[in-house]
């Protein structure tokens, strides 16, 4: 039988009560929450009724609740935060699955593997996105070297007017940025995850902040307040690899474009190509026989009556690599190395738009 695994979980806002808690009870893998920790408290309490029965720990300060009997912590808090929570938790000796993105910088992102490192506690990072059917068959195919060499690239995260309106989506200060590093960072991590490249050399971006004083906006969750609105709405970077590969990264919540997808990536390498038209589709091109050819690769589990092949969400699957690793009976899918990567590159991509020039890593 699994080893039962104790769970803490440090910031009990909607990405936990929506995202990993759902998860955690769907796959009922041996996993107890029972510690809760935010600093509304009622919110924690609320989640502890939700999730635990009443039963587990309740706190308001994340500094006591590491100091719990757990396995792991999960640090489901604004960006600005991640790097003291976390690092606090790895230090008292619990395994880490933090919210993307990693860190507000890279300097925060090293802390933090140096924290994982000194402590022999492992540390992730939420990119669920890498666990998609359409993921994992374009990983595939990469590995395979069906494509050749990768050496150009889209990341692309753009919405035509869906600014999220809750929590502290759209104040700088505790989120760093707005779109670039809300749902970019999910486009970019997909990008690079495909592409196996985490050394960038230098980019050049632009982040705007035409939209974010409009009133009659049509935002999906309702007009925002231009007053809190301090993030850009709209970012893009140019971004060149060590070994000469280029990728291009779009990112927006709120865009005059028709051409709307978010966390997919398109590849083209000297054999083939990838892309995906929406999240869960992808396509291969390429030319064989002197001609040109696309492909769908079919990737459902169905063809049976009444039966769907019971695929897994994302998240679902996230937490069972988790909690896996920290059993020891597998590995972890995204590496903190791999997310520092995101982050350092987001941050080029900050402040290149920020001065004006490009940014040499």
């Amino acid at each position: 039988m699994s080893k039962k695994l104790r769970y803490g979980i440090v910031g009990c806002g909607a990405i936990a009560n929506n995202k990993h808690l759902p998860s955690i009870k769907t796959i009922n893998d041996g996993i107890e929450v029972v510690a809760f920790c935010d600093i509304v408290i009622e919110r924690a309490n609320k989640t502890n009724d939700k999730y635990a029965g009443g039963k587990g720990k309740v706190f308001a300060d994340y500094r006591e609740l590491v100091k719990e009997d757990l396995d792991a912590v999960l640090v489901l808090t604004p960006n600005n935060s991640h790097c003291e929570i976390s690092v606090a938790a790895l230090n008292a000796g619990k395994h880490v699955l933090c919210e993307k993105p990693m860190a507000m910088n890279y300097a925060e992102a090293q802390k933090m593997i140096k924290a994982s490192k000194d402590s022999g506690k492992m540390l992730t990072i939420a990119y669920q996105n890498r666990f998609r059917r359409d993921s994992l068959h374009l990983k595939n195919v990469c590995e395979a070297g069906e494509l050749g060499d990768i050496y150009f690239a889209k990341a692309i995260a753009v919405r035509r007017r869906a600014v999220p309106t809750w929590g502290v989506f759209l104040d700088e200060e505790k989120q760093g940025g707005g779109p670039l590093i809300d749902i970019g960072t999910h486009a970019l991590d997909l990008t690079l995850y495909a592409m196996d490249n985490y050394e960038p050399a230098y980019c050049v971006g632009s982040t705007f902040h035409k939209l974010n004083k409009d009133t009659n906006t049509a935002n999906a969750w309702g007009d925002w307040d231009s007053k809190k609105f301090t993030v850009e709405d709209s970012a893009f970077g140019y971004v060149v690899m060590k070994n000469g590969a280029a990728i291009m990264l779009e990112s927006s919540w709120a865009l005059n474009t028709l051409d709307v997808r978010e966390a997919v990536t398109e590849l083209c390498g000297t054999k083939g190509g990838a892309d995906m038209p929406f999240e869960g589709k992808l396509r291969l091109n390429g030319v064989k026989h002197n001609a040109m050819y696309t492909t769908e690769p079919h990737l459902g589990g169905g063809g049976v009556a009444y039966f769907d092949g019971g695929e897994a969400k994302p998240a679902d699957l996230e937490q069972k690599c988790f909690a896996d690793a920290i059993r020891g009976i597998g590995k972890l899918k995204v590496l903190p190395e791999q997310a520092a990567a995101v982050t350092r590159i987001l941050e080029g991509i900050y402040i290149s738009a920020k001065t004006g020039k490009q940014y040499v890593f």
